[in-house]
């Protein structure tokens, strides 16, 4: 236990998005301080968490400064250079998850790489230096082709699909790395959540549906329905493999394509992430308390189910960014929905919140998700 805590260890968290302020929760329930790095302190966590350190996630000194003092130190976002991260280890600090695994949520480049050696289904691929190269790509495999930024896209930005040699050209106008990827003419859009300590402990949360709108999860389904059992379990094991062979430590998301073929893998996330906010009501250890025991390296917790079906829905903002008023007709008309907010000013389209439902109906429980998140957003009736 660090001296610097009065009752536990301390795990410095750098980032203060939501995904640090849901961890603030089951870390008072464990005993454990949480610090975060904030680049400003209206930031989300830095709202809720005392011990805010602000600083520049891209400074090393920053993080040097933040880490004394830490049992360990983890993320909140992808963003930190992999050379800090080499530099904090080589200072002797728990780093969780490493440079060497974490790189692989950061250049997906690199990620393909890694994945097609290890024998991970993905859609085929290229690293493409211009426009050329890319409508070489899908002259081979057909238009349209997927242009993807190697580094930093997320929630759909940074991902161009093209038709055309004029849409090629335009992804190529943003002057950043690209690589390119085969279309995947899928079924639906699948995630699976799995942690692995630092002793090679592993467990794997139940599929899920995620449901996307603009290149944004609106919506996800637990368990993912009608989904065969063999193809749930080899989604697991696909997770499982990929956080053994990556190295992986805390928490790893793998956003799945199921198609007519089979499943493949499009993109990893290894922090908590929003397809696995429906288990904090949902699943017996939540994601953010499964991260904090994985990255202590402490035994990990039962991701069993706590009801049949489990559905969560994004609140994205608006243009009424009151939405505190329209808690009473959510609260009074369904008394089982769980509401959380992020602490976030309201700005059209952006994540602010979400939403959970639990019961044993999916058509049921999920129109009652989507009756609170439309209220609570619009003040329409779903």
């Amino acid at each position: 236990m660090n001296a610097y805590s009065p009752i536990g260890p301390v795990v410095g968290v750098v980032g203060a998005g939501q995904l640090a302020r849901m961890t603030q929760q089951p870390a008072i329930a464990l005993g454990i301080e949480l610090r975060v790095l904030a680049g400003a302190p209206d930031e989300s966590a830095a709202r809720v968490i005392v011990d805010t350190r602000i600083g520049d996630y891209r400074d090393l000194s920053d993080l040097r400064d933040f880490a004394k003092g830490c049992d360990a130190i983890t993320f909140d976002h992808e963003h930190v250079p992999t050379e800090h991260i080499r530099a904090l280890a080589a200072d002797g600090v728990e780093v969780h998850p490493g440079a060497d695994a974490l790189v692989h949520a950061q250049d997906k480049a690199v990620m393909r790489e890694r994945l097609t050696e290890i024998g991970a289904p993905c859609p085929a691929w290229a690293r493409v230096a211009d426009a050329g190269e890319a409508t070489a790509f899908a002259a081979e495999h057909g238009w349209p082709v997927v242009l993807k930024a190697i580094r930093g896209g997320y929630d759909g930005r940074g991902v161009w699909m093209c038709r055309t040699d004029a849409d090629v050209a335009d992804a190529f106008s943003a002057e950043v790395p690209l690589m390119a990827e085969a279309f995947v003419p899928f079924d639906r859009e699948l995630a699976v959540l799995v942690a692995r300590s630092p002793h090679g402990q592993g467990v794997s949360y139940p599929v899920v549906e995620t449901v996307q709108q603009d290149g944004i999860c609106v919506e996800v389904l637990a368990p993912a329905p009608g989904l065969d059992p063999e193809q749930a379990a080899q989604a697991q094991r696909v997770a499982l493999d990929i956080a053994n062979e990556l190295g992986v430590t805390g928490l790893l998301a793998v956003e799945m394509f199921q198609t007519s073929d089979g499943l493949l893998v499009n993109e990893l996330a290894m922090r908590p992430h929003n397809s696995g906010h429906w288990t904090i009501e949902g699943s017996r250890t939540s994601q953010f308390e499964q991260h904090l025991r994985a990255v202590l390296d402490l035994p990990l917790g039962s991701p069993t189910m706590t009801a049949p079906v489990v559905v969560m829905a994004n609140l994205l903002g608006g243009d009424d960014p009151d939405l505190f008023k329209r808690y009473e007709h959510v609260m009074a008309h369904d008394p089982g929905i769980k509401v959380h907010f992020y602490g976030k000013q309201v700005r059209p389209g952006r994540k602010i919140g979400h939403v959970t439902a639990l019961g044993t109906d999916l058509d049921e429980v999920r129109a009652r998700a989507r009756h609170a998140a439309v209220h609570l957003t619009t003040g329409e009736y779903a």
